[in-house]
């Protein structure tokens, strides 16, 4: 199932890139696979704004968040983990 995080569900693989693509005024369309560091700073930045928690990511984790792909299941990860801030 998907994890929720007050309320609501952990950012799927659209939500990411919706979010993304707000970086630069970009179309979703314009999204490469990778991601860069500053579009990853972007990127949790939003999902804290959204989801209303402090996501404490460790240098591991974010290493692991270098594409979109990575970027979904790492967050439903940490999302599951940050339910209770």
């Amino acid at each position: 199932g998907s994890v929720a995080v007050n309320g609501q569900a952990a950012p799927d693989r659209g939500e990411v890139i919706a979010m993304l693509a707000s970086f630069g005024q970009r179309a979703p369309q314009e999204v490469a696979e990778q991601i860069g560091s500053l579009e990853l700073t972007w990127l949790i930045t939003k999902v804290e704004l959204r989801y209303g928690v402090t996501l404490d990511l460790t240098d591991e984790t974010l290493a692991q968040m270098t594409t979109v792909s990575s970027a979904v299941t790492t967050l439903a990860d940490v999302l599951a983990g940050a339910e209770h801030v």
